[in-house]
């Protein structure tokens, strides 16, 4: 028997859950015929047969988690290509093993204070002693806390595995929490001259091209292992889209070569995509810095975070009337909020002043 085992499916990308299987044993399969579809943290994938055989073992069920390396269909006949690898992974069934890509370390309990008793109880009850309310003095968990806290989660059920993109995310969060040194400037911009034709997206996304060209170090990668950055000449930006599968960051390259027109269409292919799941896991990685038009579901400013090699995110919150002043009198005037964070280990808060400055000229324009 040769064994097919799960390919690698691009750079960060270390599991993929298995979703549909389109063979069964005893099947015959030709070359590039789909075999299976998986969920990566960045996309729905279908898995071609690697060459013509027949099936004889399929490795896992829907639901389970396959590293890359572990084996996925065992065939017979002419499968002389069958790749064999370097790695022989495992399909993890019901679990929740996090993926070799690097993450942040966990969160420190050194601040916790309960007797080794307690602590023991904890273990006893699959109680995470970080989420116990201490009662006792002077911040000391008791028994009675731990055992309140398991009552309430056994209340609630059974804990829900994150999977795919909310996983990825949770990772990707707690990378960015440990690394970044994030600091966040707010600004408004007065929108009163757009005219009415004028797409908000498109806006946003020349004015921060406006924001590079001003201040090309937010657009940089940073490696905090070298202590050095890369500051990149094209402008891959990072587009920020909610879905209801979670949050998916697809890339609109080299943003600054296209035209009004040309943006809309890219902007809205992209959109689609990652609703439908079909974006290329090449089309979610890579960027240079993200945008995030959050505004369109609520909220004014935030903090947005920055993930890690990039340096910058730029916020734009929900469009509102506001009252300014006009030629020395008051008057009511659309805005648009602006929230960008940077890494201020590698950006000045001058360079931030800068970019944001020049963002906010070019969303003034009128035309």
């Amino acid at each position: 028997m040769k064994i097919f085992k799960l390919p690698d499916l691009g750079e960060g990308l270390q599991e993929a859950e298995i979703v549909t299987w389109h063979i069964q044993v005893g099947d015959m399969l030709r070359a590039d015929q789909p075999m299976v579809s998986v969920e990566t943290a960045k996309a729905l994938v279908d898995i071609p047969a690697p060459f013509t055989g027949k099936v004889v073992r399929l490795f896992g069920q829907p639901g389970d988690i396959a590293h890359i390396g572990a084996p996925l269909v065992g065939f017979e006949g002419d499968a002389s290509e069958a790749d064999t690898g370097t790695v022989v992974g495992r399909v993890e069934t019901g679990s929740a093993t996090l993926p070799q890509a690097p993450v942040a370390p966990p969160a420190a309990t050194a601040g916790i204070r309960a007797t080794p008793a307690v602590r023991a109880l904890a273990r006893k009850l699959a109680v995470d002693l970080a989420m116990v309310t201490p009662t006792g003095a002077d911040g000391v968990i008791t028994a009675g806390d731990v055992e309140r806290a398991a009552r309430i989660l056994a209340e609630v059920g059974p804990q829900e595995v994150l999977r795919g993109t909310r996983r990825a995310m949770a990772q990707a969060m707690t990378l960015a929490h440990a690394e970044v040194a994030g600091a966040t400037l707010m600004d408004d911009a007065d929108v009163h001259g757009w005219q009415p034709a004028s797409r908000p997206m498109v806006r946003l996304i020349r004015a921060l091209v406006a924001g590079v060209r001003a201040e090309p170090a937010l657009n940089a990668w940073y490696d905090s292992r070298t202590v050095g950055r890369h500051v990149l000449d094209r402008i891959d930006l990072g587009v920020a889209v909610d879905t209801p599968d979670g949050l998916f960051v697809p890339v609109l390259r080299d943003a600054a070569s296209l035209d009004p027109a040309e943006l809309e269409a890219r902007l809205a292919k992209l959109v689609a995509g990652t609703h439908a799941r079909r974006v290329p896991p090449e089309e979610l990685r890579g960027n240079t810095i993200t945008l995030s038009n959050y505004g369109t579901i609520a909220g004014r400013y935030a903090s947005p975070v920055v993930v890690p090699p990039t340096v910058a995110i730029l916020g734009a919150g929900r469009m509102r009337d506001a009252v300014v002043p006009a030629d020395g009198r008051p008057a009511v005037h659309k805005v648009i909020p602006l929230s960008l964070t940077f890494d201020h280990r590698c950006v000045t808060g001058g360079e931030a002043g800068r970019f944001l400055a020049a963002v906010i000229a070019d969303l003034e324009r009128p035309d």
